[in-house]
This record gives structure tokens, C-alpha cells and sequence, in this order.
């Protein structure tokens, strides 16, 4: 099976939690399906929240490519990118009730994050994506999260993929009800420096509210069991598609 590959990259990203405090806006730690699927709905030019009609169910972006079979794997060191709190000002005179209309707006930022992402060449909107990306076009300016954090799109590939048949590891996020960790493989000669990343993020949009819906999701080096099928491998890395 073809597959497309890219790298995703940013000085910054932010992928807004809906359960923020007064104070702080907050990240998830890594991309996520809708988030990525909101990017290449960018790319290929379909319509978003501001185009919905009243009968739409998802926006455009979302209806025509929540079918797509993806896969990421988190290019950084056990997982985890590095985040810092931003602040800065909204003064646009509407942003606040408080004299002077001025907002102060503190977010949480990944840093310097980098993806590999993996779509299966399966259906026509994921050829026409592949089309798009190899040729270098893009009908909308995509971004990490914000149109404060521009996306770098890199080293666009399509290659056929190899099936792994007796898979014990992956190299990508995966949800966790997909594979188990053995215990024993990993006690008895399993990686060096053994690691394990593990965060709730969404998979999916909510049909009735359009909101996420979230899985547990674990990146790791060590030795998997149960791991459910297909795996596959392409550029050196054992993938699962979801």
C-alpha cells in the first residue's frame, strides 16, 4: 500500500484545551487527528467553521477528510517537547470589559516541535492530498493550531509501504488500547533507556457538538505485545495507522 510521508515542523505550536482557567490557556503536547485534519483541509482549500450552514453536520474540512488513515510519530527526545507560557496583549478595544479594552492573554507554547506524519494512500482525497503536497501546492496558508505558528511542510515522499507481520514496537503515537507493553520482554533485554509518553488527546469531533472527543494515547521505545494489525514500515519506522 502507497503511503504519503512529511515532515510537520514550527518555531512554535498550540493546540488549545477547551478546559482553560481564567489565567492560562494551555497546549496538548502534541498534534492530533482533528488539528491535523483541520491542516490538510488547509491545504487542499475546504471550507471551515465560518462556512458552515445550518444543515452541516462537521464543517467542510472535517466531513471530507475524517475518514483519512494517519499516523504520527513525535520527532524529540522520549516524546516530549519543550513548552513555555507566553503573554502578550490584545488591545483590539472588544477583547475586554477592563478601562481601555486591553485583553493580557498568557499561553502555553510547544517549542521548536517536529512530526513525522504518515497518510495511507487509500482513497481519493488522500490521493488528491498526496497530489497536492508533491507538487507543492496549497490553497490556504496552514498552521500549528494558531495563524501565530505557520507550519514548515518538508521532505514529501510517496513510497509503498512494508507490512510487518510479527511487529514488537512502533515508532509512532498509538492509542493504548492498540498494544500492550510486555513486561517481561522489556525486564529481560528490552531497550536501553527504556521510555513511555502517555497523554489523553483527541481522536475525533463529537457529531452532536462538534467537540473532542478523546483517547489515551503512549509513545515508547520499549517491546510491545497484542499489537493490533497492520503495522506497517516505511522510511525506517513501524507505523499504525488510525
Amino acid at each position: 500500500m502507497d503511503i504519503l510521508k512529511f515532515t510537520l515542523s514550527g518555531k512554535q505550536a498550540m493546540f488549545k484545551k477547551p478546559d482553560v482557567n481564567a489565567i492560562h490557556y494551555y497546549t496538548y503536547g502534541q498534534i492530533h487527528k482533528p488539528a491535523l485534519i483541520g491542516l490538510l483541509g488547509a491545504v487542499l482549500g475546504y471550507g471551515g467553521y465560518s462556512q458552515m450552514k445550518a444543515s452541516d453536520v462537521y464543517p467542510q474540512y472535517y466531513q471530507n477528510l475524517k475518514g483519512l488513515q494517519i499516523s504520527i510519530s513525535p520527532n524529540a527526545d522520549r516524546g516530549y517537547f519543550p513548552k513555555r507560557i507566553t503573554s502578550y496583549n490584545n488591545s483590539v478595544g472588544y477583547a475586554s470589559r477592563e478601562q481601555g479594552g486591553n485583553l493580557i492573554v498568557k499561553e502555553q507554547w510547544l517549542e521548536e516541535p517536529s512530526w513525522d506524519i504518515f497518510v495511507l494512500l487509500d482513497c481519493d482525497e488522500a490521493k488528491r492530498l498526496a497530489d497536492c503536497m508533491l507538487e507543492k501546492r496549497c490553497s490556504y496558508i496552514p498552521y500549528l493550531g494558531k495563524n501565530d505558528h505557520p507550519a514548515d511542510i518538508a521532505h514529501v515522499m510517496a513510497d509503498e509501504g512494508r507490512s510487518i507481520a510479527n511487529p514488537d514496537s512502533l515508532d509512532c503515537l498509538f492509542p493504548k488500547s492498540k498494544a500492550v507493553i510486555d513486561a517481561d520482554a522489556n525486564l529481560f533485554g528490552g531497550a536501553e533507556n527504556p521510555f513511555k509518553y502517555e497523554e489523553a488527546l483527541p481522536i475525533r469531533l463529537d457529531a452532536d457538538t462538534n467537540q473532542y472527543v478523546l483517547e489515551k494515547f503512549v509513545f515508547t521505545n520499549m517491546t510491545l505485545g497484542a499489537i493490533e494489525k497492520p503495522v506497517w514500515e516505511i522510511g525506517g519506522k513501524q507505523i499504525m495507522f488510525y
